[in-house]
Parts: C-alpha cells; structure tokens; sequence
C-alpha cells in the first residue's frame, strides 16, 4: 500500500502596520512562544521565530494540509487579540496586511535558522527594506512596488 510523503519548509515574514517598532524586548519572546503555539496547534514544526520590533520572521516545517493563507491569518488575528488582551501596548496594535512566503529545500535549513536568529545583527548592515525587497528578488517574485510594506521610516 503506497502513502503520501511530502516535505516543504516555508519562511514567513509579516510586519507591524505601518511598520512601527511596537514590539517590545520586555515581551518579544512570549510573543515569539504564542506564535509557536499557533503554528504548532496546526500541526506545522517551528524551526525559528523572530520577533524585531517591526516585523517576523517565521521558517516552519510545512503541513500541507493548511493553508498558509489560513495560517497567516491565524497568527495574526490570535496575536493581535492576545497583544491587546496583555495589555503590552499603549498604542494600538495591528499586523500590515499581506506577508512573505518563500520555500526552502531541507539543505538550506540550518542557513535560514541561523539567518532568522540573527536578524538584530543583520538591520545593523540592512533596513527591513533592503532585505524584503532582496528576498523577493533572490525568489524571483514580481512584485509591485505599490503594494509592498509600507516604508514610512525609509526614503526610496
């Protein structure tokens, strides 16, 4: 009898709405232990979480019975809630709308990882921008410059 087999791995990146450093170091990594929750209720495997105070990064082990659309949204929505709730902000919190999605082979893993953990020594070199926008390229997506995050804090 033949089974399904499949491996996908999947780096997610989503910012704050209107890319505000609203996220805090005092409760970055229980946001960064929610999001595991989230992704781990939906059967995906957490490989690395990193919360700036602007922006994620996610790499999961892909379950490819959920969507990542559903995903997203799940993340976002629960942690926007839960944010809130906490009462971790003053200010009013929001996810941006759209996200980042780029695959990875199983060879790249330990490279993504340790590119995701150190994001604070990576925007030392690199705005969020300049990395987005060479991801997309480096993927190969077409993008329109229109409906990219939203760059307040950068001039073109």
């Amino acid at each position: 009898m033949a089974n399904t087999y499949t491996q996908s791995y999947f780096h997610l990146v989503f910012a704050v709405k209107n890319r505000e450093a609203l996220i805090k170091n005092e409760w970055k990594s229980e946001l960064e232990k929610y999001m595991t929750g989230i992704v781990q209720n939906h059967q995906h495997k957490m490989l690395a979480v990193f919360c700036m105070h602007d922006h994620v990064h996610i790499l999961i082990g892909y379950n490819v019975n959920h969507l990542i659309p559903d995903l997203i949204e799940e993340i976002k929505t629960s942690t926007n809630s839960w944010i809130k709730s906490q009462g971790f902000t003053k200010f009013k919190f929001e996810w941006q709308k759209g996200y980042g999605a780029f695959t990875h082979s199983h060879s790249q893993i330990d490279t993504v990882v340790k590119y995701i953990l150190n994001q604070e020594k990576h925007h030392k070199k690199k705005s969020f921008r300049e990395e987005y926008l060479e991801m997309l390229e480096k993927n190969d997506v077409t993008y329109n410059k229109d409906y990219l995050f939203d760059y307040f804090d950068e001039t073109e």
